[in-house]
């Protein structure tokens, strides 16, 4: 590794839903279930916006098989407790059937001062997601890479997706989560930026007028942490198995490489408009990866496996260097088996196909989200 090569370590965020186990409909997390995760992972798991959410962080992580056993960690510990209240998290960016106006939100200074600015907005905001950090200490290569690396974000998106129902409703979108997301100020693609400095002025900008309180109200797809040294991918929907979460973070932090080692051969990635790639972003949320994404350099549609087939063959150098080449090829399994938004609605239909009634398909998909979060602990 050269004097210069950041330092590419990662860090994952996960937010998970919990359900009873027997009715499969959310559950709030109870204070004592919460008081013994936090006596178990400390400061790495705290409640999220609704009472229903509970939310872990992986410690900094030198690699991708380091962050694997901490999110086996922070998964197993969860799951352990909540059973010994009948209760199971799930790991999926909208709960089938569940109603936002059933849910409470968490009674926490930040959280009710969101309620108060966003409103319904807020209180809608049934949703998880999956955020990963990488150490890029530079920032003006920060602010770089990020406009570099937008390109990739609906390709991640389509690989993610794990939110097709809401309200008990298929909605014909593989991330209905975007959607309900995209409703909050400051969301989507990250607009461009020449420099760290300019990035700096214009969230100054915001804080200055009184609008945010700091640029952790900054909520783009895409963004250069408010609080630590990395840029922090946060348009994933959350995903069930955690394989696959580790295949899109070993993506993300390989992507990253090829896009900084470019750099040194004097090469860059074409930044194109940002409602090109907004278009792709669009095809992700709505078809996952069955429909394909356009490759405006070949200004044509491509099946998202030869994409991937693409993606990987660019990223292999980075990924033998950081050392997550099986991580890198198992994310073939996501073209290979589906990504949930495919098998939450093969479950569903094949209850449907036995004769339950549509409430009973819903809790045949919970059951599946229950099983896949256990699968690999």
């Amino acid at each position: 590794m050269s004097a210069s090569e950041p330092d590419f370590t990662l860090g994952i965020e996960e937010e998970y839903l919990l359900v009873d186990r027997e009715t499969c409909a959310l559950a709030q997390a109870p204070k004592d279930l919460m008081a013994a995760c936090a006596a178990d992972l400390g400061d790495q798991v705290t409640p999220e916006f609704l009472q229903c959410q509970i939310e872990v962080g992986t410690r900094v992580c030198r690699s991708v098989a380091e962050a694997r056993e901490e999110l086996r960690r922070l998964r197993a510990t969860v799951a352990h407790h909540a059973a010994q209240f009948g209760l199971a998290p799930i790991a999926a960016s909208c709960h089938p059937s569940a109603d936002w106006l059933d849910q409470n939100h968490t009674d926490k200074d930040r959280y009710n001062d969101l309620d108060r600015a966003l409103a319904a907005v807020a209180r809608r905001m049934l949703i998880c997601g999956m955020h990963v950090h990488v150490g890029i200490p530079d920032p003006d290569q920060r602010i770089d890479l990020m406009t570099q690396f937008s390109y990739f974000l609906p390709h991640l998106l389509a690989m993610s997706t794990s939110s097709p129902f809401w309200k008990g409703v298929d909605t014909g979108l593989a991330s209905y989560r975007l959607t309900v997301f995209d409703n909050l100020p400051r969301t989507g693609l990250p607009p461009r930026f020449e420099s760290w400095s300019e990035y700096d002025r214009s969230v100054g900008t915001l804080i200055r007028l009184g609008l945010i309180e700091d640029a952790t109200k900054i909520w783009w797809d895409l963004r250069p942490s408010a609080r630590f040294p990395t840029l922090e991918t946060r348009i994933c929907d959350m995903s069930p198995r955690l394989d696959h979460t580790l295949s899109l973070a070993a993506l993300i932090q390989c992507t990253l490489r090829m896009l900084w080692r470019l750099a040194g051969e004097n090469l860059r990635w074409r930044i194109y408009e940002r409602f090109l790639v907004g278009e792709n972003r669009w095809r992700a949320q709505r078809y996952g990866v069955s429909e394909g994404l356009v490759d405006f350099g070949r200004k044509e549609l491509v099946p998202f496996a030869d994409l991937l087939e693409e993606l990987i063959q660019l990223v292999e150098a980075d990924a033998a260097v950081l050392g997550c080449l099986d991580e890198i090829h198992a994310a073939r399994d996501v073209i290979a088996h589906g990504t949930s938004a495919e098998r939450q609605r093969k479950a569903h239909a094949a209850a449907l196909a036995t004769g339950a009634d549509s409430a009973e398909a819903m809790r045949s998909v919970v059951r599946l989200l229950i099983e896949e979060f256990g699968a690999d602990l």
